[in-house]
């Protein structure tokens, strides 16, 4: 694997963590806490492995690639991905405050913030994979 198939690798990977996070959501709601726990873990390995591979690309590749549909394809993609964009840096700390109060036993305060990072954090990782299919798949730049 080089550098250049870490955008299909973080299209999968956020691919996982949006099915890590539903199957969590549903987990807790049926009452299965420790299958939760699992879940949820398993949405913050995918979470990190992403993050990692995320900058790696960002760190070694010096050309961007741009969109360069015209028309509402355009116009969605860049509403995808302005507002992807801020709800991805917020949802680390999210993530984090979420986490920290279900370890410490804070389980009030962790089902306050979840209600909160759930929703973004699925926004986010559906909204990643959306940017992908997009940039990549659906609209790729014209080679030439």
């Amino acid at each position: 694997m080089n550098v250049q198939n870490l955008p299909l690798l973080n299209a999968t990977l956020n691919a996982s963590a949006t099915v890590f996070i539903v199957a969590g959501l549903l987990a807790i709601k049926l009452g299965f806490t420790r299958l939760h726990r699992v879940l949820m873990a398993g949405a913050i390995a995918v979470s990190a492995a992403f993050l990692t591979s995320y900058l790696i690309y960002h760190f070694n590749v010096v050309a961007v690639t741009k969109f360069t549909h015209l028309g509402w394809p355009r116009t969605l993609y860049y509403f995808i991905l302005l507002t992807h964009i801020p709800l991805a840096v917020l949802v680390l700390p999210l993530v984090a405050l979420t986490v920290v109060s279900a370890m410490k036993g804070r389980y009030e305060i962790h089902k306050r913030w979840a209600k909160i990072t759930a929703p973004v954090w699925l926004y986010v990782s559906v909204t990643g994979v959306l940017v992908y299919l997009m940039l990549y798949v659906w609209y790729p730049p014209v080679r030439g």
